[in-house]
């Protein structure tokens, strides 16, 4: 059975009011136009009781506002993504607005093809991740006057606004717990290497170990996935002298690398360290909890949508470009050599 969706046209039915009167007091113009309270309450009562839901598209149409966002992420198989999209939604939803949530799932075909259709559609603002080097369809929409936020990813020469963490000072915070903690054999498994993030991560690692004089290092992998962190783990494993620390570059990694660990018979860190970028609930409940390098996600996304509605709304302070402090999280995944 399908229930028939009632319409101005019934409730002006039901009070014996014009349709045009109807539809003033329920888009809230009842005061503009000198419409009578006794009206707006024969017109408020018979909507609630026949549960009148507004025609927001025929709205949209006339307005031309959609109240509408899109949220592009490059994966929401990966928790930190999934965690910030939570955030920057819950965010949305206190300006009033929805978002339009898309996984690329690190395919540049993907997102291009994501952002052409937004061309077509009534959305008023982008907040985005990306996930591939190419910056001419992100440009194009915010060279086109659509409110564009770059987060966590973003292009260093192009002038959109962007929120990230400071990777660079994350690998580096990371890679001197490891050295401090007398780690001198040290790999680092990448993720995607193209994105932001992963090249000043590596930047961090390498020089860091450069200038602590350390040249018996190795950066390898080629994904932010477990497949990655698992099958180079294996291979670091088979090295006939193998690390005595692995950084791994998102949490991810992190549990392929654990997973390939665990199959060799290696304890983790009695026989190898493990620190990785990415905090998350789960890395407390691990048999050993992990030292992480934890990025602010809550005031990333904050930041990001106060940006974002600062640019709908015409606002005069300048959207900018920031980068935020990360925090390193000791856990018991290190350990101290030569004790």
């Amino acid at each position: 059975m399908t229930t028939q969706k009632v319409n101005i046209t019934d409730i002006a039915q039901k009070t014996g009011l014009s349709t045009t009167t109807v539809s003033r007091v329920l888009s809230g113009k009842a005061k503009q136009y000198r419409i009578g309270k006794k009206s707006q309450q024969k017109v408020e009562e018979a909507a609630k009781e026949m549960h009148y839901v507004p025609n927001h598209f025929a709205a949209n149409l006339r307005t031309g506002k959609s109240n509408t966002v899109a949220l592009i992420l490059p994966s929401l198989s990966n928790p930190f993504f999934a965690s910030i999209a939570s955030e920057i939604n819950a965010e949305i939803r206190r300006f009033g607005y929805i978002a339009i949530i898309s996984d690329s799932d690190e395919n540049p075909d993907i997102e291009k093809m994501e952002l052409e259709q937004l061309r077509g559609r009534n959305i008023e603002g982008l907040v985005i991740a990306p996930c591939g080097d190419q910056a001419e369809y992100i440009k194009s929409l915010n060279d086109r006057g659509m409110p564009v936020i770059c987060f966590d990813r973003y292009f260093e020469d192009l002038d959109i606004p962007y929120v990230s963490t400071d990777n660079f000072m994350g690998a580096q915070i990371a890679t001197q717990h490891l050295i401090d903690k007398g780690h001198e054999s040290i790999a680092c498994i990448q993720g995607v290497r193209s994105s932001t993030p992963n090249r000043l991560r590596v930047k961090g690692f390498v020089e860091t170990m450069e200038n602590a004089g350390l040249k018996k290092h190795s950066v390898v992998g080629d994904d932010f996935t477990v497949q990655n962190g698992y099958l180079e783990t294996k291979l670091l494993l088979r090295q006939s002298k193998r690390p005595t620390a692995i950084l791994t570059l998102s949490n991810t990694i992190a549990l392929g690398c654990m997973k390939a660990i665990k199959e060799e018979g290696i304890r983790i860190p009695e026989d190898i360290s493990l620190i990785t970028f990415d905090e998350h609930p789960y890395l407390d409940y691990l048999s050993t909890p992990l030292s992480c390098v934890a990025q602010p996600v809550s005031d990333i996304s904050k930041i990001a949508i106060k940006f974002l509605f600062a640019k709908i709304n015409n606002a005069e302070f300048e959207p900018s470009q920031v980068l935020l402090r990360p925090e390193l999280k000791i856990k018991e995944s290190v350990r101290k050599l030569n004790d």
